[in-house]
């Protein structure tokens, strides 16, 4: 099948909320670029990773695969070399194809060439927050040879960038431009913004779950703005760079990230929880394909964004992915998509979650280790709420007579979607039940 021509580039950032953004209401005009990105092509308004930490997420989003299926269900488990990438599908069809940043998928640093999934070019780091910090950009050449680069992280990344695209935009390019930002600098804990932008948005703004519930909030809030802020500054600078080189309307971009943060409010980090804190992330896509799809409402994956480059690029889609393409229900082409999104959970727990627009239902396996174990046979019910009433998750309805309909319709669909993505059919330990109050659901209302 031959290729569209047009150039793709992922911009990937790294743990950023979707509320973080204009287009989903963030009153600090953080996102500018994003913002009209969205408006100019595709919102993808309900988007969500499949596994709220770093390496899974990064696995998922490279091969269109669940956790699960790829391997990679932790942190630290190097993406089977045999398992194919975005970077090997867009290689055979013709596109150059380039890594720059974080790519967290590898067994050691610098990564072997061996465990890079395909990319030709490359300048990254396996783990970039231990190689690098603000002001301090270090990664690996193609050769392993260590290359510091000038600026602050985010600007550093962005000119390694636009020099790619400035020299392989004579022919078809698939380029992965990974950020650390708005990511935590471990070694210290931190969020460390580019110099003057912390003290622009601390004690503004703060969305209702982490204002009701603290955890670091307050100590860390501004400077994960202000890290935002430049994420922005530097998409538009690359955009402004693609229309400055005449290649802008023949390049696909696509703006996701891997995961989002919860500010130590449901576990203690930031981050491997079924909440929207955490699985909620910010996505808009312009360009061919893409261009006036204005905003969609439907429930999108992590995994469904390879197969739509993929897709969208003109290539074809493996039957083996089991994210599927978004293309068709952008252009009015199928009704059928998913009611709800699965999600898998590792490290802090072994859990699963399953949301829809109205309901959000997860379970966890408390005898098992989420550093050990990939899934589970038997899971507990953990939290059930109801979206509609209660956005940002505060009152947890799980075991109200009320609400045992809701939680059984959930309970059905989470099975589903298990199996669905090749995990056995587990048993499920229903909670314990108490009064509901005031509250009643309708069978209908369950469903919804």
């Amino acid at each position: 099948m031959p290729h569209s021509g047009s150039n793709v580039i992922v911009f990937f950032t790294d743990q950023q909320r979707w509320d973080s953004t204009g287009l989903h209401g963030n009153p600090l005009d953080l996102t500018p670029n994003l913002d009209r990105m969205g408006r100019r092509g595709t919102h993808l308004y309900h988007s969500f990773t499949c596994q709220p930490v770093c390496g899974p997420a990064r696995a998922s989003l490279q091969t269109g695969l669940y956790a699960t299926t790829h391997g990679c269900f932790r942190n630290g488990i190097p993406l089977p070399d045999h398992l194919p990438t975005l970077a090997r599908h867009f290689r055979d069809g013709g596109y150059q194809t380039g890594y720059i940043g974080k790519w967290h998928l590898a067994s050691e640093e610098p990564a072997p060439e061996s465990q890079r999934g395909g990319y030709e070019y490359w300048l990254a780091s396996n783990v970039l927050e231990f190689t690098s910090d603000a002001y301090r950009t270090v990664v690996f050449d193609n050769d392993n040879r260590p290359v510091r680069l000038p600026g602050y992280r985010v600007d550093a990344l962005t000119d390694a960038a636009i020099r790619f695209v400035d020299t392989a935009r004579e022919r078809p390019f698939f380029l992965f431009l990974s950020f650390l930002e708005p990511h935590h600098q471990n070694h210290r804990d931190d969020y460390p913004a580019p110099e003057g932008y912390a003290e622009r948005y601390t004690g503004r703004w703060t969305p209702p779950d982490l204002a009701a519930m603290g955890g670091s909030t307050f100590q860390h809030l501004g400077g994960y703005w202000g890290m935002v802020k430049r994420l922005d500054e530097a998409l538009g600078r690359l955009l402004e760079a693609l229309h400055s080189l005449e290649i802008l309307d023949r390049t696909i971009v696509l703006f996701t990230a891997d995961h989002g943060c919860h500010f130590k409010t449901r576990n203690a980090e930031y981050k491997r929880s079924g909440h929207d804190g955490s699985i909620r992330v910010p996505t808009a896509l312009q360009g061919p394909g893409f261009d006036g799809g204005g905003q969609v409402q439907s429930l999108v994956s992590l995994v469904d964004l390879p197969p739509t480059l993929l897709d969208a690029a003109g290539l074809p889609v493996p039957p083996a992915m089991q994210g599927r393409s978004l293309m068709p229900l952008l252009h009015r082409q199928s009704a059928e998509w998913p009611e709800e999104v699965f999600i898998q959970i590792s490290e802090s727990q072994v859990g699963r979650a399953v949301r829809t627009r109205r309901w959000k239902y997860g379970v966890h396996a408390p005898q098992c280790h989420g550093s050990r174990d990939a899934g589970a046979d038997a899971y507990t019910e953990e939290f059930l709420y109801d979206l509609h009433s209660d956005p940002y998750e505060l009152t947890n309805l799980v075991g109200l007579e009320s609400h045992q309909e809701a939680a059984r319709v959930m309970r059905e669909r989470l099975v589903r979607r298990m199996v669905e993505a090749g995990e056995p059919a587990p048993t499920i330990e229903v909670a314990p039940a108490r009064a509901g109050g005031q509250r009643r659901v309708t069978p209908a209302e369950a469903r919804a």
